[in-house]
């Protein structure tokens, strides 16, 4: 009788085990999450470029928060599914509330909202921060620059926000390595239509335009993940 009261409380204490460990694995970083961008009327510039903007950008600013990891960050792929999946962007651009519930859905605690004006050459990045507990508007960032700079103009957003939230910070030596590297802006362009093409589904376009933009910039990382996630890399 004493092995089955030893075999029990060992089971016992095997699932208390396997429960708890969730708990114990539970991410407890804040989450983040950004929304795809808004053309807030651009000239300048092919029609299609300012089209890939709207996804670059959510991509280029989701990597940048990614390099800090104080923070838990969203991918951009798990946003759009949730978007096709709840049809929550049947009404157009969405706004903050919307953004809240997608938020919730994805237990992040701030969900980001943007748009971008080009105007032949000057380019604006607005940005607005949605508390997903309250669904208000928490933060506003802008940021203006040459559109020679847009990668600049990213990794300043990133950095101002996180200080603005008062979020872990980005550590020293990567806020340094990301603020050093120069960028074309012809391989962002190049990247963000590519990015534009692999979520159409027209990989063989988006390899060769991640192909052209890494040549320019050979150290582009983004452009690697990108080939990874159509199958290329």
């Amino acid at each position: 009788m004493r092995w089955r009261s030893l075999l029990a409380l060992g089971l016992v204490a095997g699932a208390a085990s396997l429960l708890a460990e969730p708990a114990r694995a539970q991410d407890t970083r804040p989450g983040i999450a950004v929304m795809r961008f808004d053309n807030g009327g651009s000239y300048g510039q092919d029609a299609e470029n300012f089209a890939a903007l709207e996804v670059g950008l959510q991509q280029m600013l989701t990597t940048e928060f990614a390099q800090n990891p104080g923070l838990r960050v969203v991918d951009r792929s798990r946003i759009n599914e949730i978007i096709r999946e709840q049809d929550l962007g049947a009404t157009g651009r969405v706004d903050a509330n919307t953004a809240a519930k997608i938020g919730r859905i994805v237990g992040a605690r701030y969900v980001v909202l943007g748009g971008f004006i080009d105007f032949y050459g000057d380019f604006r990045l607005d940005l607005r921060v949605v508390n997903v507990e309250t669904s208000e508007i928490v933060r506003t960032e802008r940021v203006r620059k040459k559109r020679e700079d847009l990668y600049d103009i990213v990794v300043e957003a990133a950095i101002n926000l996180t200080n603005g939230l008062n979020l872990p910070p980005l550590p020293a030596q990567v806020r340094q390595s990301r603020e050093s590297r120069a960028i074309p802006t012809e391989a962002v362009t190049l990247y963000t239509r590519g990015l534009l093409y692999a979520e159409r589904g027209q990989n063989d376009r988006a390899a060769v335009l991640f192909a052209r933009a890494k040549e320019i910039f050979p150290s582009y990382t983004e452009v690697d993940a990108a080939l990874q996630q159509i199958g290329r890399g």
